[in-house]
């Protein structure tokens, strides 16, 4: 298939005049030649620019799941408008929706709303540290829980080696290097890690924060046994549970990645899914934790729970709690992953996936990973160079290899034909590709 992305390629130079790397997020910046920008967006489709059109996996990180410009939420949200805007006041939606959430969510027993998924763990974060009156925290090798400082760590390749806490480093300028030391790794599915870890900093921790399918390394997720040892290590050494489901929430289950694994969060937060692509995100967690919001910790906001965004929500949440969507979103998962490696099968290629059929991670090895040093010490030239194919063929995915392919509940069968078809194509031109490669350096 052939991609014209000439007027794409003129907006970007217009762009970069006013806009650093010409876009407002660094991760929709894919390089000088294959930057695109979005004219429109239609149930599991988008178009560009210059009128190319893809089947989109992307889905915004997600918060797509009914699918773009879904007719029901956008009619919800335009009777939201007619409420007036912003007020710095209440309304009554915020309880109904708040019901919701909590009739869905066993944990979510009290609810603050937000704008974005990276405030509410800026703010379980907070509050988790009020409630505990320390000041660490335990976080997963590889895991997402937004752009703001205590997140803003990894720990390098070449430290893995070293006893004890791997010395982290933040993967942006401008963090303070002196906050570093309240950050505490360990790798995925490694209980008696978390717990050594525990034990050493007794007295210190105040959260274990924790993504239980990790949804910027593949859709990695926990093992169940790992979920209960970490609840359970959680209470044994009075550390808070803090479960980050801003992608999961809402997606994988109608409880999210609580409900899949059986074990509850103190706290909890909520993005992606909520509204349908809305802006807006979710704080949740135990009365009793709860309770200390205003009561010594600060949390608000201008735009906090806006009239058009909780109508979405509430219309969204309702499709989701109250309609097959969810299972219809996993079937389509399913049958997605068994087109794609009946294609691999017959070339012969090694693959894998992991993480849910809602979100799954395509992994180019016999073994799935099981945590991040698993994915980072792996080869995924084969992805990115398929991934960039895939663009030509007019299938959108994100060209990290990190990034989970997401599923809305409108990809249908003609999305799943072009999706095969076009993969195939981009397998064939891979392999062409590298084995060129291969030939030119020998």
């Amino acid at each position: 298939m052939s991609r014209v992305l000439e007027k794409s390629h003129a907006h970007y130079r217009r762009a970069l005049t006013r806009l650093p790397l010409g876009v407002a997020s660094n991760f929709r910046f894919w390089g000088e030649d294959r930057t695109i920008y979005v004219k429109q967006g239609r149930g599991g489709r988008i178009v560009d620019l210059d009128d190319n059109e893809y089947v989109d996996y992307r889905l915004g990180y997600g918060p797509a799941i009914l699918g773009y410009a879904d007719p029901r939420v956008d009619e919800a949200a335009r009777e939201g408008m007619q409420v007036g805007g912003v007020f710095a006041l209440s309304t009554e939606r915020e309880y109904r929706v708040a019901e919701r959430i909590a009739k869905m969510v066993p944990a979510a027993e009290l609810v603050r709303f937000s704008n974005s998924g990276t405030e509410a763990v800026m703010a379980a974060l907070r509050l988790a540290r009020a409630y505990s009156g320390k000041d660490d925290y335990v976080i997963l090798e590889g895991s997402y829980h937004g752009l703001f400082d205590a997140a803003m760590w990894y720990t390098p390749m070449d430290k893995w080696s070293q006893v004890g806490d791997p010395e982290v480093y933040p993967y942006s300028q401008g963090v303070p290097l002196s906050t570093r030391s309240f950050a505490h790794f360990v790798q995925a599915n490694d209980a008696n890690q978390l717990e050594d870890v525990l034990k050493r900093h007794a007295g210190r921790i105040a959260c274990l924060l924790i993504e239980p399918i990790m949804g910027n390394c593949l859709g990695i997720g926990a093992d169940p046994a790992y979920m209960r040892a970490a609840r359970e290590l959680c209470d044994r050494h009075g550390v808070l549970l803090v479960i980050d489901e801003v992608k999961t929430g809402f997606r994988v289950a109608r409880g999210g990645a609580q409900e899949i694994y059986g074990v509850e969060a103190d706290l909890c937060t909520f993005a992606k899914a909520v509204a349908n692509g809305y802006p807006i995100s979710v704080l949740a967690g135990r009365e009793e934790i709860m309770r200390k919001i205003g009561r010594g910790v600060a949390h608000g906001g201008t735009y906090t729970a806006h009239a058009v965004s909780l109508a979405a929500a509430e219309r969204t949440l309702q499709i989701l709690d109250e309609t097959d969507a969810l299972e219809r979103i996993a079937s389509y998962g399913t049958a997605l992953r068994q087109g794609l490696s009946a294609i691999l099968r017959a070339r012969g290629i090694a693959h894998s996936f992991v993480g849910h059929p809602s979100m799954s991670g395509l992994y180019f090895a016999q073994e799935p990973p099981r945590n991040y040093r698993d994915w980072k010490g792996s080869d995924y030239t084969f992805y990115d160079t398929v991934a960039r194919h895939l663009h030509d063929e007019g299938v959108l995915c994100e060209p990290d290899s990190r990034e989970p392919w997401f599923i809305c509940a409108a990809h249908d069968q003609s999305c799943l034909a072009d999706t095969l078809t076009g993969f195939e194509r981009a397998v064939d031109d891979t392999l062409n590709e590298l084995d060129g490669s291969r030939q030119a350096k020998a």
